[in-house]
């Protein structure tokens, strides 16, 4: 059985983060960001990966 990856674009995940593109631009630069590839000459993230990057901020800000 084949697992579905959904993938989401670098506007919805800024949209998700609460970012505009040109801070989520600067994360990815700055290697800040949740995992991401280009695909296809598009900047796409896993929304899982996202989902998890969300939780290990919460539990960083947790442990401090």
């Amino acid at each position: 059985m084949e697992t579905l990856i959904v993938l989401i674009t670098l506007r919805e995940t800024a949209e998700r983060l609460r970012k505009s593109e040109a801070q989520l631009r600067w994360m990815v630069h700055t290697k800040t960001a949740p995992p991401s590839a280009l695909i296809g000459g598009r900047r796409m993230f896993k929304a899982a990966d996202v989902d998890a990057w969300i939780e290990a901020q919460f539990k960083k800000e947790a442990a401090a």
